[in-house]
């Protein structure tokens, strides 16, 4: 499906993107997301293909905003009937029951909001946008409201019941995490689609820097070529070693930007091997500054701070700040960008 829409308020914004089966629209805080789901929708004025000039309550769509915005005072069964108010009510609850059913939240059927998970408040919602039988899915951010231990299986859940459904579906988000699962991505900058294309396109070679931070290429860092080496690039933090495929991006210029994948880059200890199999660009010492979560932790290199994977062996043993550490980046995950 081809989305073709243009606003000035409450942001200015001309999209125009396909959406095949999945697909992520990628967008800071603040691009305008929420408001191209609202507009597709018809709930704030826009002009646009498909469904522009349609009344919001004929245009075949299924929307899920952010907080699922289900009726406190009606149970699961009710909040999913009432988008079939039009219908007997035999039939709305026939039909209601079954879509609770389909998505493994008919023990809810009898809860209230306020008695139900993050999880199957999500699935609940997701039951009513399908009660319309709508042609297009609309998700807002899924997984605002999903703690860190559930939101792999929501992802996992929610790209398998769309993949089923066959319906295809616009998610926006800021979280790579879930561009990861979508068919297609889509990168929304400065009010418009400034890349977009199927998943693996897109991850490999972001096309800007504004793309590469959204795509979780967690550091950027001002590089040149060494004269007469075009697999050797020198950075503030040491010179980088280019073999992985694709990694030369679409700099031509002599002077780029480097951008270098958080999952790429490896924190381990002083003495320890590289994680895995691969090309190394650089080894290099660094000092341990702050962690964020389980996983990813920032150090200083040369005065630079740089986003990375901090090794199990460390994890295990609650390395802290200040700590001297190595800093492994694999070329596989660094891209050269004008």
């Amino acid at each position: 499906m081809e989305i073709d829409y243009r606003l000035t308020s409450p942001i200015q914004l001309d999209v125009q993107l396909r959406v095949e089966g999945l697909t992520v629209l990628l967008g800071v805080n603040g691009a305008g997301k929420t408001s191209i789901l609202r507009a597709i929708a018809g709930l704030i004025p826009a002009d646009g293909t498909p469904y522009g000039g349609v009344p919001v309550q004929r245009r075949p769509i299924g929307y899920l905003p952010q907080h699922y915005a289900l009726f406190p005072h009606l149970d699961a069964m009710e909040n999913v009937a009432f988008a079939l108010h039009q219908r007997p009510r035999p039939e709305r609850e026939r039909r209601a029951a079954a879509l609770l059913e389909s998505l493994g939240v008919s023990h809810c059927s009898a809860r209230r909001p306020s008695e139900m998970s993050g999880g199957e408040k999500q699935r609940v919602a997701l039951a009513r946008a399908l009660a319309r039988e709508p042609e297009l899915l609309l998700l807002d951010e899924p997984l605002s409201a999903v703690d860190g231990s559930a939101r792999r299986e929501i992802v996992d859940w929610l790209t398998g019941t769309i993949s089923r459904l066959a319906i295809p579906a616009l998610v926006v988000t800021h979280d790579p995490m879930l561009a990861r699962a979508a068919s297609r991505v889509a990168i929304l900058s400065r009010g418009r689609v400034v890349q977009q294309g199927p998943r693996d396109d897109v991850f490999l070679a972001p096309g800007s820097v504004d793309a590469a931070l959204l795509l979780d290429f967690g550091t950027i860092l001002y590089g040149h070529h060494r004269e007469g080496d075009r697999d050797l690039v020198r950075t503030p933090i040491g010179d980088l070693t280019l073999t992985g495929p694709g990694s030369r991006g679409n700099a031509r210029a002599s002077g780029f930007h480097c951008a270098i994948a958080t999952s790429a880059a490896w924190i381990i200890s002083e003495d320890a091997d590289a994680p895995h199999a691969g090309a190394i660009a650089l080894r290099t010492s660094a000092t341990l500054l702050r962690a964020a979560g389980d996983s990813i932790a920032t150090v200083q290199v040369r005065g630079h701070e740089l986003r990375g994977l901090l090794s199990p062996e460390l994890i295990a043993r609650r390395a802290g700040p200040g700590e001297a550490v190595t800093l492994v980046v694999m070329s596989q995950g660094v891209r050269l960008l004008e």
